[in-house]
């Protein structure tokens, strides 16, 4: 899809190198074995940290830490499916960022920290929105600005459920929420993109 960021050939060497720099010399396979499962979904894993960290060398570097803890914990790893675990440690390396930002500048705006929704009922599940309908249609630049206009953890959702595609449990686990509260983010956060979409029309007109 358009508004995925694919990762670079540099964020690609550079993982890679981080993983060999780290990788036990007497355990070769254990190393193939993580690249071959866990390289398919860089570009996804970049994607998210672009959203999160809203800049591009802070995303590189987290995902680097990102591939080398997952490396490091692999033995232990037993599911559940490598993108959503990947992501799950990208979001603990991210959170850290903010955390350190926050602390660098006392006027940082970043952070959405207090999520006080309750939990909501579990409805099923739609196969399609107008936000992935949007999605879908606008250039990768205007969906870039209006999704990274979003405060963040309403961001953080709307792209694990409308560009990584991912269920609303697999979200709930990632973001160590009630599925409720993933559903409620969602809510909003596409009631916001809806709002942020229509006064940009009303602009082009």
């Amino acid at each position: 899809m358009s508004d995925c960021w694919p990762a670079s050939g540099r964020t690609l060497a550079a993982t890679d190198k981080s993983m060999s720099d780290h990788v036990s010399g007497n355990d070769p396979d254990r190393t193939r074995r993580f690249r071959d499962a866990a390289l398919p979904h860089l570009d996804d894993v970049y994607t998210l940290a672009r959203y999160l960290l809203r800049d591009a060398t802070d995303a590189e570097d987290a995902v680097q830490e990102c591939y080398l803890r997952a490396l490091k914990h692999f033995d232990s790893y037993r599911g559940p499916a490598m993108k959503p675990w990947l992501f799950s440690i990208l979001r603990n390396i991210c959170f850290a960022e903010f955390a350190r930002r926050a602390r660098a500048s006392s006027t940082a705006t970043d952070i959405e920290a207090n999520d006080s929704e309750n939990t909501a009922p579990l409805w099923h599940e739609t196969q399609t929105s107008p936000e992935t309908e949007l999605l879908q249609q606008r250039d990768a630049t205007a969906i870039h600005r209006l999704v990274n206009a979003l405060p963040e953890p309403f961001r953080e959702a709307l792209v694990l459920r409308e560009i990584q595609n991912l269920s609303y449990r697999d979200i709930a686990a990632i973001a160590s929420v009630p599925v409720g509260t993933v559903m409620s983010r969602l809510a909003r956060a596409r009631a916001m993109l809806r709002t942020a979409w229509l006064a940009e029309e009303e602009r082009d007109k």
